[in-house]
């Protein structure tokens, strides 16, 4: 299949969209906060995949491969779509203490869907560097260098990210169980 997307095979490509376009979209929708933005991301991520398809010689290696371009491809479309967002300072994060539950307690009681609702409420810069940080295992000199800010702005977005999830976690546990 990976050798007839290279000759430019529709079918090929057609099979390989199929193929791991579920995938491809779970990645992508950890960076944003609604559905159109990481179908449109998935999509520019395959066309990237498609043009440089030839490069990859691991065929082992493709699922990887193409994450790192669906990654990539959210932090462009981060940057390229930084400035139409709100510029309003972020507030600070307000944290609820809870007496009954504990984090590990909270988290445990949630799906990996629920998480990933949560994580998608979170605002751009602070998702965006707590899926780069905790999803895909970039340090904070990484992501600094990826989005052009500064490593100690990448700690406190993640430290932020980290408050605001508890809190919206700790929330959705307990809405599940009043």
């Amino acid at each position: 299949m990976v050798t007839q997307c290279v000759k430019g095979n529709e079918n090929a490509m057609k099979q390989f969209y199929q193929h791991f376009h579920g995938y491809a979209l779970s990645v992508c929708i950890a960076y944003t906060d609604n559905q159109d933005d990481a179908v449109e991301i998935m999509n520019d991520g395959f066309l990237k995949a498609f043009h440089s398809l030839s490069k990859q010689q691991n065929i082992d290696t493709l699922k990887g491969w193409l994450r790192r371009i669906m990654v990539n491809t959210a932090i462009d479309h981060y940057r390229r779509n930084q400035h139409l967002r709100n510029n309003k300072p972020l507030e600070k994060a307000r944290i609820y203490p809870t007496k009954d539950y504990g984090d590990e307690y909270v988290y445990a009681q949630l799906s990996a869907e629920e998480i990933l609702k949560q994580v998608q409420q979170l605002p751009a810069p602070y998702r965006m560097v707590f899926s780069l940080y905790v999803l895909e295992g970039y340090s904070h000199r990484e992501i600094a260098e990826k989005l052009g800010i500064a490593e100690s702005t990448s700690r406190s977005h993640l430290s932020e990210a980290n408050n605001r999830l508890r809190e919206l976690l700790t929330l959705q546990a307990k809405k599940n169980h009043v």
